[in-house]
């Protein structure tokens, strides 16, 4: 498991390293959305849709207000995706802060597990998920594919209503009628 901490992506600059936004998308989360694309994973699953996502200098330098423009224009709730967004969870949490001040929910897409997530104990990520709603974990498993799932590719993964989650210790999947 990467040490997120000593990462070179996972930073207080006030820069994030951004890919590209689908807006208005139904397929990161329920209803429409504004899909915000991350660089930076080291996860390299095989099969993963988003290869061009991994390397963590991909795509190009954007700040919170550039990012809060798009997702005020859209008006929209809002999905993390990537590449893995908690590579660069010190410069996602300004941004999810003021997403969450809009009375947006935020869907979460990663690579880790939430139980390495929480075994990382990383500030910045632990700030991170306390912003977020749902966290869709693990890493894609092209064996495990399945395109039956909603909001996920492969079987082991799971939509974890972290609002539900009242400690850290139980996870509580997500109910599709919470949103």
């Amino acid at each position: 498991m990467p040490n997120l901490q000593n990462s070179t992506i996972v930073s207080s600059t006030n820069k994030i390293r951004f890919i590209r936004a689908v807006e208005g998308t139904s397929v990161d989360g329920p209803g429409l959305r504004t899909s915000l694309y991350f660089a930076g994973c080291e996860h390299h699953c095989p099969g993963c849709h988003n290869s061009h996502t991994w390397p963590k200098d991909s795509g190009r330098d954007a700040t919170v207000d550039e990012l809060m423009d798009i997702v005020r224009y859209n008006d929209f709730n809002v999905t993390f995706s990537g590449g893995d967004p908690i590579y660069q969870a010190a410069a996602l949490v300004p941004l999810a802060s003021r997403i969450k001040a809009m009375g947006k929910t935020i869907w979460c897409y990663t690579g880790f597990t939430y139980e390495d997530l929480r075994a990382m104990h990383c500030e910045a990520v632990d700030r991170l998920l306390e912003l977020v709603d749902v966290l869709v974990d693990g890493p894609f498993i092209e064996a495990l594919k399945d395109e039956s799932l909603r909001f996920r590719g492969s079987s082991n993964q799971r939509i974890i209503d972290l609002d539900a989650c009242t400690d850290k210790e139980h996870i509580v999947l997500w109910n599709n009628g919470n949103y």
